[in-house]
């Protein structure tokens, strides 16, 4: 088997994997802003703004309301992992799986790899237990736990598959305007954070070196690896 050539430094001192320069412009995910598919989603819609005020007005839910405000939600917490890319960190946006699931923010860096996911509670106590979130006074659990956990797993193993070395992938859930956040202790496996404490990520090290961060964000990148994941 031909040895995969060494990743090199270019003039601003960044590692370039040669298989980046073959990775065609619509396969690469690294120009991806956060929210693209949330965003792609509400430009497609056909509902003009009288659609969506009457809808309103007739006291029903536009599902275009909900994508607004999960699409804030990624905005906010995209741009805060984005200022980590100074400190060593790579960050992947809106990698869409097949069956229509979406990884939010996949971060890489000297910590380690995170599935990063965004979700909106609106200004509200949130109650985290092992599968799911229950938001204020709601009876009926959301599945963000189960799902974030579920992507990291998928994550995994499309990485590890791409790179030809184990890439564990740590589950992250950032409960965007959360007034106060109660998690189960039994909950051990996926970190729960608030939008305040993402930067946090940044300060965590001594995983990954360097030409592995490099290694696996030139495979995170390439469009076509996820589409067996």
């Amino acid at each position: 088997m031909r040895e995969r050539p060494e990743a090199k430094r270019g003039a601003n001192g960044k590692r370039y994997d040669p298989e980046r320069l073959f990775l065609p412009p619509d396969d690469d995910l690294a120009p991806n802003r956060p929210g693209e598919t949330l965003r792609a989603r509400l430009e497609a819609s056909r509902a003009g703004r009288v659609g969506l005020a009457l809808a309103r007005l007739l006291g029903r839910r536009p599902v275009e309301d909900d994508w607004r405000r999960a699409l804030a939600a990624e905005q906010l917490v995209g741009t805060e992992l984005d200022g980590l890319t100074a400190g060593g960190w790579e960050v992947v946006h809106s990698i869409v799986l097949p069956g229509d699931a979406v990884i939010s923010h996949l971060l890489i860096g000297p910590g380690g790899v995170f599935c990063v996911a965004a979700e909106q509670t609106r200004g509200t106590r949130v109650e985290v237990g092992e599968v799911s979130v229950r938001v204020g006074a709601e009876r009926q659990g959301r599945p963000y736990v189960r799902r974030t956990r579920h992507c990291a797993l998928r994550s995994s193993l499309v990485l590890s598959r791409g790179c030809g070395f184990p890439v564990p992938v740590l589950p992250v859930l950032v409960l965007v305007g959360a007034v106060r956040v109660e998690v189960d202790r039994s909950l051990d496996d996926v970190r729960v954070l608030r939008e305040e404490e993402v930067l946090g990520l940044g300060e965590l090290g001594g995983v990954l070196h360097p030409d592995r961060v490099d290694r696996i964000h030139t495979v995170a990148r390439n469009r076509r690896v996820w589409l067996l994941a």
